[in-house]
């Protein structure tokens, strides 16, 4: 028992001695010089962490990004997106390509006119391909900058206004393609008409960034059938470039191109790749959206 109370009063001891004045070991004095110490070096860490963090920021730009040294530009990208860029339906069930057509639709609302009203947002930009629209220095002049309209019209039998079915109920599918974005970028044309697919040659325009669709696969050349294209100059326009960024920029539209297959093979599986064609656009294995894509398309009686 009395070695139980002097272990007792040895723990007792040591949270308050009452005739050293000492808690926990340390007498006042003590506790707050090493609580003033660790105040003062946390401080200070703090301060390094914050100093770096601003000096960082300090070499960063809120207008664009300073290093895209691993940015392979440009993407190239469709909708309606699927999994597995395949799209499947029959066209005798309107449930089955429902997905489709919202999706698209969803998107293009984007592009309404009554969206492109603004006066102080939007320009007309021209009805034919043009050279790159110069809006100013991005760094230097911070203002915000218009931005060209793309009218849905120009998607033609694709834009949704007149077939709201995007040509997916009479089995002739309409996708929507696009170049994605990066800031500051300018696409530049093709230089020759060597490097094109013989099908494009013949409606290569000036000031535009083509594109080109044909059959994976040489079994599926004689199923794919007749494809169309619509937009402006049935392409990209430059007249749409450089894009300037979501702080200078953020109403901007980007030019599309609306691609229908009017004559597929019913009952089966067809690929089809599309490119983009332009003298700074380049393809990579590793990366099947880098300035090109590929689709599975079945349509089912």
């Amino acid at each position: 028992m009395s070695a139980n109370k002097d272990s007792d009063g040895g723990w007792r001891t040591f949270v308050w001695n009452s005739e050293k004045r000492e808690f926990l070991g340390r007498t006042g004095c003590s506790w707050f010089k090493i609580i003033l110490f660790y105040v003062i070096f946390y401080l200070c860490l703090a301060g390094i962490f914050v100093g770096t963090i601003q000096a960082l920021l300090l070499t960063l730009s809120r207008y664009k990004p300073t290093y895209q040294d691993r940015v392979a530009p440009p993407g190239l990208s469709h909708t309606p997106r699927s999994e597995k860029s395949e799209i499947s339906y029959s066209k005798s069930d309107a449930k089955s390509y429902d997905k489709y057509i919202t999706s698209m639709q969803k998107f293009l609302d984007l592009y309404n006119d009554t969206i492109q009203t603004d006066e102080m947002k939007y320009e007309d930009c021209g009805e034919a391909p043009a050279p790159y629209k110069e809006r100013g220095n991005l760094e230097t002049e911070l203002t915000q900058r218009k931005a060209c309209r793309f009218r849905r019209t120009l998607l033609e039998s694709c834009s949704g206004l007149n077939d709201p079915t995007f040509g997916f109920r009479d089995g002739k599918p309409c996708i929507i393609v696009k170049l994605n974005r990066i800031v500051n970028f300018r696409p530049k044309a093709p230089a020759n008409n060597q490097t094109l697919p013989e099908g494009l040659q013949s409606r290569l325009q000036s000031n535009l960034i083509p594109i080109y669709c044909k059959n994976k696969r040489e079994e599926d050349e004689s199923k794919v059938g007749e494809i169309k294209y619509f937009g402006l100059g049935e392409g990209f326009p430059l007249q749409y470039y450089p894009y300037y960024g979501k702080q200078l920029q953020p109403q901007y539209l980007q030019p599309l191109v609306a691609i229908q297959f009017t004559n597929l093979t019913l009952d089966t599986e067809l690929r089809v790749e599309c490119k983009a064609y332009g003298s700074n656009i380049d393809y990579s294995e590793k990366d099947r959206y880098q300035g090109r894509f590929d689709v599975k398309l079945t349509v089912s009686s």
